[in-house]
This record gives structure tokens, sequence and C-alpha cells, in this order.
């Protein structure tokens, strides 16, 4: 486990997870969407249509959720929805 003051010597020495989020969102992202896309297809062979729709909606706002993580504008999303409600 990395401390907060070995934490502020890695940083200083330019050790960074960006590489590590870059290698998440080209190859961990598409396996799970392709994942999602199987299961839903599968579900959907059976006839339960029903049960694709339910599915779907949640994968839709996970999915949304995801975008937006990996955007690095959620700060700028908040605002915009705070701004729906306060005026």
């Amino acid at each position: 486990m990395v401390g907060p003051q070995q934490a502020l010597v890695l940083a200083a020495q330019g050790v960074t997870s960006g590489p590590l989020q870059s290698w998440i969102q080209d190859n961990i992202v598409p396996l799970v969407l392709l994942a999602i896309a199987i299961i839903i297809l599968w579900i959907g062979g059976r006839g339960d249509n029903a049960g694709v729709a339910r599915r779907s909606v949640g994968l839709v706002i996970g999915l949304v959720a995801l975008g937006i993580a990996v955007s690095g504008r959620a700060a700028d999303v908040g605002a915009f929805l705070a701004r729906l409600i306060t005026g």
C-alpha cells in the first residue's frame, strides 16, 4: 500500500496512472461491451423480450456513467445537471 508521502514522491517522479487508464479503456471496456451484447442476444434468443427491455434500460444508464467516467468531463456534466434543477 502506498502512503501519502510515497504518493507524493511518485508524483514528483512523474509516475502516473495514465498508461493504465489508457490500457483499461482500450482493452477492458470493449470486452465488457462485447459480453453485454452477447448476454442480451442470448436472452433475446430465448424469447424473453421483456427481460431484454428491462436489462437494456439499466445497461444504457450504466454506459452513460461509463462514458462520463472515461471522458474526464464529470464536473461539467454535474454542473449541467445542477443547473437543470436549480435553474
